[in-house]
């Protein structure tokens, strides 16, 4: 094995360690002495742990096994490896840090938002080196897979819900059920934070007749490319040209001075992109 793979890997395992560790401190000091039940086959763990005292890192690894049976065979060993390590660490953790009677805070909306929010970051540390924690992220995986447009935390979350409405109705705990899913709110958020990052990037469109000088200004200025789109007015049926290019947000009120200056009655459209891969952005081979 060459040193450069040997660092590597290397480095993934310890990332995969510190997601694990920042999970297990959130469930562990914030949600469960909290009775905020969670997602994922730790919640069925936690469900079966009230009912019968079972550890709940033991029966998260025992209800594991069929998952990760399912995953060695569409995701192949490296994942299999790599989220078999995430599921047997953030499961230990979860044992081991129980030793430890220290509950930070009793009050549950503050424990559904830090709790929520470590635990969030753990995962989304452990999904961004290409691993899980098993259960319920392996389901997800596989939804992803046909649903590729939904965000990982939100497929997440929609899992996660069944699981509180079960909770809810065998347990007739209707109120910590609604504290889980402010839990789980803040969680596929932290998520999503780590995966796709704060600074989403904007998509603008400008329809402008003086598009030429327009595009030149967004290359020349903001050094933004610019792509040129053919359309036509439903109602005059006249051809325009679109133009259409991607900016970071602290450019969107420059883009909007710029295009006004040039044409005051040009037409200016901004939505959200949620991820943007290629020069000027994100890696395009860094792909989750």
């Amino acid at each position: 094995m060459k040193k450069n793979d040997f660092k590597s890997i290397a480095i993934r395992y310890l990332v995969i360690v510190l997601g694990t560790v920042l999970y297990a401190v959130g469930f562990r000091f914030f949600l469960y002495p909290n009775a905020i039940i969670v997602g994922g086959v730790t919640g069925i763990a936690m469900i079966i742990n009230m009912l019968t005292s079972l550890p709940v890192g033991v029966l998260t690894i025992i209800l594991n096994i069929p998952l990760f049976a399912l995953a060695w065979r569409y995701f192949g060993l490296k994942f299999l490896i790599s989220s078999l390590v995430g599921m047997l660490l953030s499961s230990v953790f979860v044992d081991v840090f129980a030793i430890f009677e220290y509950v930070p805070t009793n009050d549950m909306l503050l424990a559904c938002f830090i709790g929520g929010a470590i635990k969030g970051l753990g995962l989304g540390i452990v999904y961004y080196v290409g691993a899980t924690t098993g259960g319920i992220d392996i389901v997800a995986k596989f939804a992803r897979r046909k649903f590729p447009y939904i965000n990982f935390g939100t497929l997440v979350l929609v899992i996660d819900t069944v699981i509180i409405v079960v909770f809810a109705v065998i347990f007739k705990k209707v109120e910590s059920s609604m504290y889980a899913v402010i839990a789980m709110f803040v969680t596929s958020k932290a998520v999503d934070l780590v995966l796709y990052g704060i600074d989403n990037s904007h998509v603008c469109y400008i329809i402008s007749s003086e598009s030429e000088k327009v595009a030149n200004a967004i290359t020349g200025s903001l050094h933004r490319g610019v792509t040129i789109l053919q359309g036509q007015g439903a109602y005059t049926h006249e051809s325009r040209q679109v133009l259409m290019c991607v900016v970071k947000r602290p450019q969107i009120s420059e883009i909007r001075k710029m295009v006004t200056s040039i044409d005051a009655k040009s037409f200016l459209i901004v939505t959200d992109a949620k991820s943007v891969y290629g020069q000027g952005f994100g890696d395009i081979s860094d792909y989750n």
